[in-house]
């Protein structure tokens, strides 16, 4: 352990600091709602939902750090967004303690993919052009939503951008974290900041017993283990491929089933791989080396572990920033990996129409019986490539 934090001390950068910060501000920004909401459908009281958001925090920054300081490589988990989303409705009447009854039957799920290898099996069949452009797919969103952005802030998301492109030129291994700078100073000249909202308190963990029931299993439980893995695992390890690490795949589905057991009681109803967040920490914006990139995503994993424990500022924190600084912020930064993804993508004139389908339909933002475009998109690309490459033995 001494020589992992000497390793750390040694690969971790400004850069590194700020990719792992951005990456916890933009996942809290972009879903932290939907937690709120999906806690809310099951009846959650104030101290519950403050337990919920100890509880995600906890798992994600144990998680983020720990396989990212063990593997020596950026391996950052988050909440399951979708997962959440399916819980607002799914979790109509349906209590609290059958809801946490089908997170450890969730988990368990999770537990078994990734004992048994049959999720790395899958991915392992997965062409990495598909995977590239499935991850460019899921990025791409969010670049399109900060260049919107100009529509309603043209100041403040214009003056980012020309500090961005600035930076690149000019300290390309800064940029992101100039970038984040400028968006603060621009924010606060306008009187966009709302730091009056923070408040600091410490979150406490709640226990709810578990109850087990019929509906809860085939209503929650199943398809919150379906979702958590096609739209967000899924991605999340095309990520890291496409990013050239090989992460074992089967270890970390494992870790987080574990960690998603032991913290279910308390409102961590599923842990999963990142991919948005994820790409953040992989970038070229981390670090300009890729074998010191692991910093970001232990860094990350710290933050995630501060916002666990100080769950209750959670909400006054999100709402300092204004919405489209943070979109900006997180579109700016992506577009590296958005480049690098659609270059993998698009090399090779075997898969790229594959790849480009791939693309377009994860880009497009379907989603049916309750699973995203992701595996969707996957699923076009693969139906293409078969099409296209079947050959009669």
């Amino acid at each position: 352990m001494l020589t992992t934090w000497r390793d750390f001390r040694r690969d971790v950068s400004l850069s590194a600091v700020v990719a792992g910060f951005v990456a916890v501000l933009v996942g809290y920004t972009s879903s932290v709602v939907i937690i709120f909401q999906a806690a809310q459908a099951l009846g959650a009281s104030s101290a519950q939902l403050t337990s919920w958001l100890w509880a995600l925090g906890i798992g994600m920054g144990i998680s983020s750090a720990g396989l990212s300081l063990w593997y020596r490589q950026p391996v950052l988990t988050a909440w399951s967004t979708p997962g959440a989303a399916l819980l607002v409705t799914a979790g109509a009447g349906v209590t609290m303690a059958e809801g946490i009854g089908a997170f450890l039957v969730c988990a368990l799920l999770i537990l078994l993919a990734g004992v048994t290898r049959a999720f790395e099996r899958v991915m392992d069949r997965i062409p990495q052009p598909i995977a590239a452009a499935l991850l460019a797919g899921v990025l791409t969103r969010f670049a399109l939503d900060a260049f919107a952005a100009l529509r309603s802030d043209f100041v403040l998301v214009g003056g980012m951008l020309a500090v961005y492109l600035l930076g690149r030129r000019l300290w390309p291994r800064y940029a992101v974290p100039v970038l984040l700078l400028a968006g603060l100073v621009l924010a606060a000249v306008q009187g966009q900041l709302r730091l009056e909202a923070l408040q600091w308190h410490a979150a406490e963990p709640l226990w709810t017993t578990p109850e087990f029931s019929l509906r809860a299993l085939v209503g929650v439980a199943l398809p919150l283990f379906v979702v958590t893995m096609a739209s967000q695992n899924l991605p999340g390890v095309a990520a890291q491929r496409a990013a050239g690490y090989n992460t074992p795949v089967s270890p970390v589905i494992t870790a987080t089933g574990v960690l998603n057991l032991l913290l279910a009681p308390f409102g961590g109803y599923a842990y999963n791989l990142a991919a948005i967040t994820a790409a953040i920490c992989m970038g070229r914006e981390a670090h300009e080396d890729p074998a010191r990139r692991w910093t970001a995503a232990v860094m990350a994993g710290l933050f995630y572990l501060v916002m666990g424990l100080a769950g209750g500022a959670v909400v006054g924190l999100i709402a300092a920033f204004p919405k489209a600084m943070v979109l900006a912020l997180a579109g700016l930064a992506l577009l590296g990996s958005i480049g690098g993804g659609l270059a993998s993508a698009l090399e090779s004139s075997k898969w790229r129409e594959s790849a480009l389908i791939t693309f377009l339909v994860t880009l497009s933002g379907v989603s049916l019986a309750g699973i995203g475009s992701a595996f969707w998109g996957v699923v076009a690309g693969a139906l293409a490539a078969a099409v296209q490459h079947w050959r009669r033995r």
